[in-house]
């Protein structure tokens, strides 16, 4: 049995420390805040609530394993359903379509409503990556990355030269399209000239799994994860500070807080390496993607009925979600702005077409800066800056011997699916007791 020390309390955290514990090790989690689950919080002001971080997540087996292999299935913990509208695009012309996800007969009849032969080329865009997703996923996703024994298969996908920007102008004219596929990495902060255009995958998985929320938002998943962690004894230290990991002979022994050294055979971090002296180095060349900007509001009376997710494209790029809790005859929403925001986002929304200026009784403004602070980090983790990327940001290994990476900042990036896959991976490496 070996004594393992996560650091960092959020989902990649909770769900490292729940594989390891099932695998037999004594596991330490160590979180500086009073509470676990990262941006899997909710924020709430006059009886309205909101999801503080994602609200659906993609590859719903990635939880699903991440239960079975630590405990109980989730089917006896949470639920999790499916989204029939993954989110509906507003242009600027007028035009809209409706991404429904997990079929490809629906999204070709919802792309040829736009203009003929746009159906097709959508659906040929998608298809594209079929080869890409089964190999990205069989040796990147699901299996610690080594670039010295990786199939020359996966090599050639993950370090080509070809951005995503590059391959979207390519595979369509009309940039409607160009913009649906490339709303996930804009609105995460990424350009998509520095997103490599194996990420496009992303558009294949959406259209093959679909979207999955929880009732009464993602952030069930938290309250889940901690009475895992319970089963599982895990001790967990709750406003507890992280300050180093302590090295002897160029492997880690323990973790230094601001109550002590805990000892520890292996050490995951699973938060910003940028804030762990002794890994900091590894990830110079790195820079957080920043959130968008967050407005919450609550609403009273009739307004416009919206889809779970709204996306108005133009400057700013405005992104409206309504699945918050609210008191009876009225309505959360969260509405998340890109681009040039010179007004309040309220009222640039109004200029879109829908006003509810109105009809606001409560709201809650949320900067980047104010999101970052409230988690000590970017909730989005690593930006896109070209293939590069992948050459500096750590996981599930690190530089330093015992020392392995998870969540939103190590491989393979951030989003629900792709933190709880970093989890299983840092399990691989560590493996049983």
């Amino acid at each position: 049995m070996a004594r393992i020390a996560v650091i960092g309390g959020g989902f990649g955290g909770t769900a490292a420390a729940a594989r390891l514990a099932k695998l037999g090790h004594d596991v330490t989690l160590l979180e500086k805040s009073q509470r676990l689950g990262g941006a899997l919080d909710t924020v709430t002001a006059d009886g309205f609530t909101w999801d503080a971080g994602p609200t659906m997540t993609l590859l719903p087996a990635v939880i699903r394993d991440l239960f079975r292999k630590s405990g109980r299935p989730l089917e006896k913990e949470l639920d999790l359903v499916a989204r029939d509208v993954i989110r509906e695009h507003w242009f600027a012309d007028g035009s809209t379509v409706v991404l429904r996800g997990g079929s490809r007969g629906v999204q070709y009849d919802a792309f040829e409503e736009l203009g003929t032969g746009l159906g097709e080329a959508w659906c040929d865009h998608v298809s594209s990556y079929a080869d890409d997703w089964e190999v990205v996923r069989r040796e990147y996703l699901e299996r610690p990355w080594r670039p010295e024994i990786a199939s020359k298969e996966v090599v050639a996908r993950l370090q080509s030269r070809t951005m995503l920007a590059k391959r979207l102008k390519k595979d369509f004219r009309d940039e409607r399209l160009r913009l649906v596929a490339g709303h996930p990495f804009f609105m995460d902060g990424h350009d998509l000239r520095n997103v490599p255009a194996w990420m496009g995958l992303n558009a294949y998985v959406e259209q093959n799994f679909g979207a999955w929320t929880a009732p009464g938002g993602m952030a069930v998943l938290a309250d889940a994860m901690a009475d895992r962690l319970r089963t599982r004894r895990v001790t967990v230290q709750l406003g507890t500070t992280v300050t180093d990991i302590v090295q002897r002979d160029g492997r880690a022994v323990a973790v230094a807080t601001d109550a002590g050294e805990v000892d520890a055979d292996a050490v995951v971090c699973a938060i910003d390496p940028r804030l762990v002296p002794a890994l900091a180095p590894y990830v110079a060349k790195t820079m957080p993607a920043i959130p968008a900007f967050l407005v919450h509001v609550g609403l009273d009376g009739d307004v416009p009925e919206l889809g779970p997710e709204t996306v108005f494209h133009g400057d700013p790029t405005i992104v409206v979600r309504t699945g918050g809790t609210a008191p009876e005859g009225c309505h959360a929403w969260t509405l998340a702005g890109r681009g040039h925001l010179s007004e309040d986002m309220v009222l640039a929304l109004s200029r879109m077409g829908v006003n509810v200026r109105a009809d606001v009784v409560t709201r809650v403004d949320r900067t980047p800066r104010a999101q970052v602070a409230a988690l000590g980090s970017s909730p989005l983790g690593v930006l896109w800056q070209g293939r590069d990327t992948l050459r500096y940001r750590l996981g599930p290994r690190t530089p330093i011997e015992g020392v392995y990476a998870a969540g939103a900042n190590a491989t393979p990036g951030s989003g629900l699916p792709y933190v709880g896959l970093s989890a299983s991976l840092v399990a691989q490496e560590i493996g049983p007791a």
